[in-house]
């Protein structure tokens, strides 16, 4: 049973009060195909849900799985997670994007669908580890195949992917690469990772090392989140872009929500439960700063729109900053263009909120994690 974390601290009413939105919001992200929708835009007439996108229901359905009460069905209607598992799987022959199909083999293993071969099967006719691909992509294969191996996995694939996975890791940054292995980047980006790709290898090699105990991973695991944990803001803000040669930051924003109070929690958590190392206070301190966010004097965690707004960005045309801190750090690694803070104030919220968000978010803090906290169930 994983321990309360702070005892007594204002962050664990904040995580229940962060899940009871998250499921109160995720049945206005339904579209009419029983699908999620990309994301809710503020516009000038309202909120309103824009697109849809399989990946993000493929994420909000880990994260439902995670829950032991039955809140699917009021969110998604009639037959819950199981029937949109299932319509999510039948698109699987017109998925050709590895990253999609990962998930959806996740989400299927997670809810133990018996019809999760047909994702497993349709992952490997892709071959992972072998085509060009995100590291993010290529740590969903390995989470996909090490979350219930004893329900579905191939032992195989999952020790290539992971493999490849490792190559990602930079030992003198504790940092993984924005590619993975046999992957051609660009040459003014090729240095740059984003903290997506500190996250799910994080988790990725926590998962592998508790089917495996592979030394390795948990190894890469605890390394790469001790440096990371070393870089946060005073805040508890989790910057945007790092140098995989030197560990450096290259540029701090966007702060994005969906790091503070889910995929950080849920690599960390993972990470915790599965080799050991426990980063809970910088954790919880991530969480508090959607609600004392000091860029812009607010808060992210919107009550009475009932949604968690996107990030903390700056005032910057084209991601001019991005850009350009990119391209001073890859002529030499302490360069950096001087003045951003001051001619682009982050200080702009944007103003939307994506599913796959809360749907991290529930993973992360799972029905069973809150409830060894003390903490009651989120209605």
């Amino acid at each position: 049973m994983t321990p309360e974390p702070v005892a007594g601290a204002p962050s664990l009413k904040r995580v229940e009060h962060l899940r009871g939105l998250a499921l109160r919001a995720l049945p206005r992200m339904v579209t009419r195909s029983g699908f999620f929708g990309w994301c809710i835009r503020r516009g000038r007439s309202g909120d309103r849900l824009e697109g849809e996108s399989l990946r993000y229901t493929a994420i909000v359905l880990i994260g439902l799985s995670a829950q032991k009460q039955d809140v699917s069905g009021r969110i998604l209607g009639a037959g819950g997670s199981d029937a949109c598992c299932d319509r999510l799987i039948d698109r699987l022959p017109r998925m050709n994007n590895i990253g999609d199909v990962a998930l959806t083999l996740w989400a299927a293993v997670s809810l133990r669908r018996r019809n999760a071969a047909a994702a497993l099967e349709r992952l490997k006719a892709l071959s992972p580890v072998e085509r060009p691909c995100p590291t993010v992509e290529l740590s969903w294969v390995v989470s996909a195949l090490s979350f219930h191996p004893e329900f579905l996995t191939d032992e195989k694939l999952a020790r290539a992917a992971a493999k490849r996975l490792k190559g990602a890791f930079h030992p003198d940054s504790a940092l993984f690469s924005h590619h993975a292995p046999g992957t051609r980047a660009g040459f003014f980006r090729e240095h740059v990772s984003c903290f997506a790709d500190w996250v799910y290898p994080v988790q990725a090699l926590s998962l592998y090392h508790e089917m495996t105990r592979d030394a390795e991973a948990a190894q890469s695991a605890r390394a790469s989140a001790a440096k990371m944990v070393s870089l946060q803001g005073p805040a508890g803000q989790w910057w945007w872009h790092y140098d995989v040669r030197t560990g450096r930051v290259v540029e701090p924003y966007p702060v994005y929500a969906v790091h503070q109070d889910g995929m950080a929690p849920m690599a960390l958590l993972d990470l915790k439960d599965r080799c050991g190392a426990d980063h809970t206070v910088a954790m919880m301190k991530g969480v508090d700063w959607l609600y004392e966010a000091p860029e812009c004097g607010s808060r992210l965690v919107d009550d009475e729109a009932g949604l968690i707004w996107r990030k903390v960005a700056r005032y910057e045309p084209n991601k001019w900053v991005r850009g350009m801190q990119a391209a001073a750090s890859r002529m030499h690694p302490a360069l950096r263009v001087p003045g951003t803070g001051v001619l682009f104030p982050a200080r702009r919220i944007d103003w939307e909120c994506r599913p796959y968000h809360l749907g991290w978010l529930l993973y992360a803090f799972s029905d069973r994690r809150v409830e060894a906290w003390g903490l009651g169930k989120a209605e």
